[in-house]
């Protein structure tokens, strides 16, 4: 033990930035544990005879490994992806024992890919037999999930059969873990807590951290949004506001006409409403951003009921075009390539009858905007992009952003 933290402190002395989490995680000796272990409550299990056997200095880049481990969240991020793409548990029909060994040992070599190329070096040595891409020819600085799905992993899967850093950098439980309810975790929101500290250590002294901590601490204070279902979100909010789609009329009287002798009231009623999809189709957006908006075209049509007759479709760039009914999505029109001014693909959408009750518009926001706000609900759908240095330097340069009535979601 005395071992063992004395590698921990050197591990601090050399990343200090990821102090908060070395300090965080609680040792548990065990004489079953291939050489270092953790699980995703930050529990850290320990062989007593890897501690013996291992230099202090290498030890103490054990230590930064297995943590990076829980810091990405490869446990989360690997029980997610197995059940998108494999589904490797027990009850799943012909999952053999040595199909779920297989596919645990293939995520964690992926993990150890994405975290090892920011380990080593700077007082860390690297140990004989550390897991790397150039092992397979990979470049590095990928995530666990681009190794995934493009690295076939079966001919060194051989010599890597005691790789085992535990459920923390895969998702699935190991015999000698204490589990969920056992002693000495970490809840959820501590952990996160210990995260946001690292993170915070890394955005103070940015030089101080290798460009994959950089990028992870920059998601971690402004993690990745889940767009798709803010965009359907805001699109059926919009669809189901008081007005959208309300009409008065006589085919249903109102009932305030039995209080007024002689007098035929019509009733309020509502209709599912039209929703038109401005997409932007200038030469500054790409051909796979428009793939992208045909296929929000296809899920507004969901999101307001499937009425595939009530969502009309229309390209804009300089000048707009026309707005057609959606059929399906891969039969759209999509005319541009010029410049961009989405007023005039709003002014074709109010002008068409009967008019929208929700306008969409799909654009990366390098355009003018109305000067009003339509007589209708607003949604955006912004693809970003960086500043431009040429833009910064101009004095007069104010850039284009979305204006305030309209609900703006960022794409991608």
């Amino acid at each position: 033990m005395e071992k063992l933290l004395a590698a921990r402190l050197h591990a601090v002395k050399v990343r200090p930035y990821l102090a908060a989490a070395l300090f965080a995680l609680h040792v548990v000796e065990d004489r079953s544990v291939p050489t270092m272990a953790v699980d995703a409550h930050w529990r850290c299990y320990v062989s007593p005879g890897f501690v013996a056997r291992t230099p202090l200095e290498e030890l103490a880049g054990v230590w930064v490994h297995e943590v990076s481990h829980l810091l990405r969240n490869h446990h989360g991020r690997g029980e997610r992806y197995a059940c998108e793409h494999e589904d490797p548990g027990p009850g799943r029909r012909g999952a053999t024992a040595e199909d779920r060994a297989w596919l645990r040992l293939r995520q964690n070599i992926a993990a150890d890919f994405e975290i090892n190329d920011d380990i080593y070096g700077d007082g860390l040595p690297m140990p004989a037999g550390a897991v790397l891409p150039s092992l397979l020819g990979l470049p590095g600085g990928l995530l666990m999930e681009e190794y995934l799905r493009t690295a076939s992993m079966s001919g060194i899967s051989g010599d890597l059969a005691w790789l085992d850093c535990g459920s923390g950098a895969d998702g699935r439980q190991r015999p000698w873990e204490l589990g969920p309810d056992g002693a000495d975790g970490l809840s959820r929101q501590q952990r996160d807590a210990v995260r946001f500290r690292v993170a915070e250590g890394i955005k103070g002294r940015p030089g101080d951290a290798p460009e994959g901590w950089r990028r992870w601490a920059d998601e971690a204070f402004h993690p990745p949004q889940p767009w798709r279902q803010l965009l359907g979100a805001a699109v059926r909010s919009a669809a189901g506001a008081p007005g959208a789609g309300e009409n008065h009329s006589y085919r249903r009287p109102s009932r305030r006409s039995a209080g007024v002798h002689g007098v035929l009231l019509p009733s309020l009623r509502r209709t599912p409403p039209r929703v038109c999809v401005v997409i932007d189709t200038s030469g500054s957006v790409s051909d796979a951003e428009l793939g992208s908006a045909l296929l929000e075209v296809a899920a507004i049509s969901r999101a307001v009921g499937g009425r595939r007759d009530l969502v009309s479709v229309l390209s804009c760039d300089a000048a707009a075009g026309i707005a057609v009914p959606l059929c399906r999505a891969e039969n759209i029109p999509l005319v541009g390539g010029g410049g961009t001014d989405l007023r005039s693909g709003f002014a074709r959408a109010l002008c068409s009858r009967p008019r929208p009750d929700v306008i969409v518009a799909l654009t990366d926001g390098q355009t003018p905007w109305p000067s009003a706000p339509p007589p209708c609900r607003t949604v955006v759908g912004l693809f970003p992009r960086p500043a431009r240095a040429a833009d910064e330097e101009d004095p007069d340069y104010v850039p284009d952003i979305p204006p305030s009535w309209a609900r703006v979601v960022t794409i991608g």
